[in-house]
């Protein structure tokens, strides 16, 4: 969500290249860019106008690290300030010394505040804890159920209760006899997904108060959508100020909004965004690190993100075996190549991957290609693969034309799909052998990185 502005703070640093020192007039042409480049991104403009007021203060006549160029010493002071805009640390939930722990989601109708819900019930469960969700949606026709549908998609424990009455004292019965069954089932966090509505009014505020004396939660959640921009910083101003808010989620952050959301929200409500969905799966939920987020933003990457994904969703044991076969020589089978495409598409999609990496020095064209991407391609080459016999996987250099015409009709492919698939077998196979030569190492020794690495 964050290209064009990344794209526009690229352009705005290529500016000062070639000048030894940063002074007043060498600066201002990349501050009015990066203006531009923020306000572009629908930030709010008092934050921007911070952000420009203390970038100019520490870069104007700052003497050049002997390591750096002006444009690199512009864009670390870029990163800190920004850094400093979304907030330092990485803010943790708070979990009660007594449980269970009451989280308490607000938001308004629409912002995904049910699913966001799940998600955060699905990463507590991940992380050894027993949520318990409840709904006390009493109002809107089938909330109840959405709940209930998503608690089974997670297997978490839902408290359902019964309504007969649309309305606060049937809303503050649930909550009671949720907590009530959140302590006889030994569950130490209790999700309460409240109702929202299409604006912000009297009734809505006045129950969500009753909620809070009710239940004194840890945390008070406000699920706010990307996508709406500015609309989102307003209305969690408007929470915070009834109900004194912990935190924020952001949902939607995979889509195309232009990212000023992320960079205002903290600075306005001075609430620190604690998770962002990152997609519609139920484990697409992440913790928000400022830092990443801005080295993202910067074109810099976010390996660590990237990293951690890895290590959530990949077999280690199973990656290191395949990758002792593969250098080995000749033991890459196609039975490995479909094993570890699995494993990448359970990383999800290959762009929010590939949008992870530097988009500048030697990974610059990553990002590019990336967009070019067919995701449904991986589904076909994996289809190739399993129209094959087990044989055939381990096998390839049986696979005759006769075979071929077999496999993409099983495949719902065309035998110039199957050739361009063992074609590009063949040279993966080819580079893995070369990596386990002792030249290999060698040369990889011997090679210049790039400045910076």
């Amino acid at each position: 969500m964050f290209e064009n502005l990344q794209e526009k703070l690229q352009r705005a640093f290529k500016t000062l290249r070639g000048q030894a020192t940063l002074t007043e007039e060498n600066i201002q042409e990349a501050l009015r860019e990066i203006r531009l480049a923020l306000l572009e991104a629908d930030v709010n403009f008092k934050v921007v106008k911070q952000l420009i007021d203390q970038i100019q203060a520490k870069a104007v006549g700052q003497e050049v690290l002997t390591a750096l160029s002006p444009g690199e010493q512009v864009i670390k002071i870029v990163r800190d300030e920004m850094v400093a805009v979304l907030g330092k640390d990485t803010a943790k939930l708070k979990f009660a010394s007594q449980p269970p722990t009451v989280v308490l989601m607000a938001g308004l109708q629409g912002s995904g505040k049910t699913t966001t819900s799940g998600k955060l019930a699905s990463w507590l469960k991940n992380g050894g804890h027993r949520p318990l969700l409840v709904s006390v949606d009493v109002y809107r026709p089938a909330a109840r159920q959405q709940l209930k549908v998503v608690a089974d998609a997670i297997k978490a424990n839902i408290y359902e209760g019964e309504v007969t009455e649309a309305n606060t004292a049937t809303v503050e019965r649930l909550v009671k006899e949720a907590r009530r069954e959140a302590v006889n089932s030994g569950s130490d966090v209790l999700i309460v997904d409240t109702a929202g509505r299409l604006h912000i009014d009297d009734q809505l505020m006045e129950e969500m108060q009753s909620l809070k004396r009710l239940l004194n939660p840890s945390e008070i959640l406000f699920v706010a959508d990307a996508m709406t921009g500015q609309d989102a910083v307003r209305s969690a101003d408007e929470f915070h100020k009834k109900l004194t808010l912990t935190g924020v989620v952001l949902t939607k952050m995979d889509g195309d909004a232009r990212g000023g959301a992320a960079l205002s929200i903290r600075q306005v409500t001075g609430q620190p965004i604690k998770f962002i969905g990152v997609g519609e799966k139920y484990d697409a939920i992440e913790p928000f690190h400022p830092d990443r987020i801005v080295s993202r933003i910067l074109g810099m990457g976010d390996i660590l993100s990237l990293i951690e994904k890895a290590e959530q969703k990949i077999d280690r044991k199973k990656a290191e075996e395949m990758a002792s076969r593969a250098l080995a020589g000749d033991g890459f089978s196609l039975e490995d190549f479909r094993d570890q495409l699995r494993q990448v598409k359970k990383m999800g999609s290959i762009q929010s991957l590939m949008g992870m990496l530097p988009s500048i020095g030697p990974f610059s064209g990553l990002q590019k290609a990336a967009d070019k991407v067919d995701e449904k391609q991986i589904n076909r080459v994996e289809a190739i693969i399993n129209s094959m016999t087990a044989h055939e996987r381990n096998h390839h250099e049986v696979i005759n034309g006769s075979r071929r015409k077999r496999i993409a009709r099983g495949s719902g492919t065309t035998v110039q799909e199957v050739n361009n698939l063992l074609r590009q077998y063949a040279q993966m196979r080819k580079m893995f052998k070369d990596m386990g030569k002792p030249s290999f190492a060698r040369r990889l020794a011997g090679m210049k990185m790039p400045r910076g690495f």
